[in-house]
């Protein structure tokens, strides 16, 4: 119980390794004992939006006492939010909560150790630099960029600073997730082959907020503080809160969906960015007045992983007016498939005897298998703190303690937008994007991509 900081967190790494539980049979109350008040972690909210309330709020709550964590001041632009986040935090952690009306302000207090960043999607690697900058950890969601100079700054920033930085990618964090890699990995299912992801809902409301935007009037808020480093439009409150279907404040489908689902396929191939994206789509039904698709098909071809391939594709289908709000991933091999619907891998569609038979060759089928520790994937970015994500958030905050890296470090989130920004530049220019490894660029007919 006289441990120091730097005791302790050898410690914790220790346990993060599988040592010091068998040797002190480490629980959750032996934890707490060793913890003083001096070592609790203080964080701070950037952005009470929907995606804080609805799901790192419950996720902190679940995990906060044992780990030591605290919320000690909210930050948000917007006066109605900023007052909301300070009352509704106030109540969970049962003491004051200090509101700041920008981020500046939330750092130059110096109280806070680390943030969750839940703002637009175009700010997230804005926020991040000024996260690290400031000397504070940071749990940021996805998308991690939507521009390359924002992804190569904010990469940067990161690296130099060691902080720890969990990207909102909480597939990452899931037990059905970590088996599918592992299978993967093992070589067992043999070269990817293809990989299709789907992700359909059918909601006039998806990313609306009619209620909401009656009530923001402009004087309450900073309109350019908003819009950071993006052109300068009018006020506009529904490109602030309906920012998800406005272009270049998201990209909507790719970064909003996607991010999540080509994460996985970086993970589980070792793979950083596909070699080329042509996508297509349009706005075929929500006609509201947005920018950004409601329908997309994008196709990435990637490779190749090892030695045995030349590459694999990916397709990423996704419509707003059709769908079950059930997210899937399929992934292929020449001996069957891997089904994150089902959690299962089975033979279907592989090379079967009698098709190997005629042309002299061995027959391939992949094993039935369920894979273990299944844990349903949730389409919904506000369910109440889904294990998924609760799952994500104490693995950021037990790296905040131990220092080890978390399930899904800023790389991934450099990964995925790439992936993203590819998409953006095919969808918009109607062109194959590539990729420059060279100047880190993505490419259109042989000239960098601008928005």
């Amino acid at each position: 119980m006289k441990n120091s900081r730097r005791t302790f967190i050898k410690q914790t790494a220790l346990a993060g390794a599988g040592v010091l539980v068998a040797k002190t049979g480490w629980t959750a109350k032996s934890y707490n004992r060793i913890i003083g008040s001096n070592d609790r972690v203080r964080v701070g909210v950037v952005g009470f939006s929907d995606r804080h309330k609805g799901s790192h709020l419950p996720s902190f709550m679940n995990h906060y006492k044992e780990l030591n964590f605290d919320i000690v001041a909210v930050s948000d632009i917007w006066k109605k939010r900023r007052e909301e986040g300070v009352a509704t935090w106030k109540d969970k952690m049962n003491h004051d909560i200090i509101g700041c009306r920008n981020n500046e302000e939330l750092y130059d207090k110096k109280i806070v150790d680390a943030v969750f960043i839940s703002t637009a999607d175009f700010q997230h690697a804005t926020h991040a630099i000024q996260a690290v900058k400031a000397g504070c950890d940071a749990y940021v969601e996805k998308p991690f960029a939507e521009t390359m100079e924002d992804n190569r700054a904010a990469l940067k920033a990161v690296k130099e600073s060691n902080k720890i930085v969990q990207i909102g990618s909480q597939r990452r964090s899931g037990a059905n997730y970590h088996a599918a890699n592992e299978f993967i990995k093992s070589g067992k299912f043999g070269p990817v082959t293809m990989v299709e992801l789907t992700w359909n809902v059918n909601q006039p409301g998806r990313w609306r907020r009619p209620e909401l935007v009656a009530q923001l009037r402009e004087e309450d808020t900073d309109w350019k503080r908003f819009i950071l480093n993006r052109p300068y439009e009018p006020f506009d409150p529904r490109k602030y809160l309906e920012y998800r279907l406005f272009w270049p404040y998201s990209s909507g489908l790719p970064g909003q969906w996607m991010s999540h689902q080509i994460d996985t396929v970086h993970w589980f191939t070792d793979l950083k960015h596909p070699r080329s994206v042509v996508a297509n789509g349009g706005i075929y039904m929500w006609k509201d007045g947005r920018r950004n698709w409601d329908t997309i098909t994008a196709v990435f071809d990637y490779g190749p992983q090892n030695d045995l391939s030349t590459g694999f594709q990916v397709t990423f289908a996704s419509r707003m007016h059709n769908g079950d709000e059930h997210p899937a991933e399929i992934y292929y091999s020449n001996g069957g498939e891997l089904n994150l619907i089902t959690n299962t891998v089975s033979p279907n569609g592989g090379l079967k005897k009698s098709f190997a038979d005629a042309m002299h060759m061995q027959p391939n089928l992949l094993p039935e298998l369920k894979l273990p520790s299944t844990e349903r994937v949730v389409a919904s970015a506000n369910t109440g703190g889904d294990i998924l994500t609760s799952n994500h958030v104490r693995n950021w905050m037990e790296c905040v303690r131990s220092r080890k890296q978390p399930n899904a470090p800023v790389e991934a989130g450099y990964s995925h937008s790439i992936a993203n920004i590819m998409t953006t530049a095919a969808s918009h220019t109607g062109s194959k994007a590539t990729f420059d490894e060279r100047t880190q660029e993505v490419m259109v007919g042989g000239k960098v991509f601008k928005f």
